[in-house]
């Protein structure tokens, strides 16, 4: 097998290339189409498990929960994680959908911002029910739900990351 040489300086020039190009300063941007992320859709294996992990150990409360109108007997839930933003998720019974897989072109993670004191009590939750989790950057906490969904829980405002403006 050979071993694949990375180009870092190309790397970093076409970086460069597309910020000069299309990246624009704030007051320059023109005013985006979008109202916000309204949900994003995660799979469960056991809704109750689910319930419990994301209102009781992590405190995002449970909004709603129907049947999928895509199929009969399955559950679409939501729990809310700040500013009208929702995470939902389905389950669906009698479908072997395996095991949540990480695969390239796939979902890698969902970072949700929460104030720096409920940080810090979520990471406490976190270890008093020996969930594993990485520390990144003293601001970042990496974890999977019960069915292997990563999440991180970061600590710095909506719109920065790691002290910098991203938004």
């Amino acid at each position: 097998m050979t071993e694949k040489t990375i180009d870092y300086a190309a790397i970093e020039a076409e970086r460069a290339r597309i910020r000069s190009t299309y990246l624009k300063p704030a007051g320059q941007r023109p005013p985006t189409s979008a109202r916000g992320v309204h949900h994003v859709a995660l799979l469960s294996s056991n809704v109750e498990r689910t319930v419990r992990f994301y209102q009781e150990l992590l405190e995002f409360p449970l909004t709603d929960i129907f049947e999928n109108r895509d199929y009969k007997g399955s559950n679409h839930f939501f729990f809310d994680i700040g500013n009208g933003n929702l995470l939902a998720f389905f389950d669906f019974p009698d479908l072997d959908l395996g095991p949540y897989a990480e695969v390239l072109g796939g979902l890698h993670h969902i970072a949700i911002s929460v104030e720096p004191q409920k940080w810090e009590r979520l990471k406490r939750k976190l270890d008093d029910a020996g969930v594993p989790y990485q520390l990144e950057s003293g601001t970042s906490l990496y974890f999977r739900d019960p069915d292997g969904a990563r999440l991180e829980l970061i600590a710095d405002p909506l719109g920065e990351m790691y002290g910098k403006k991203v938004g």
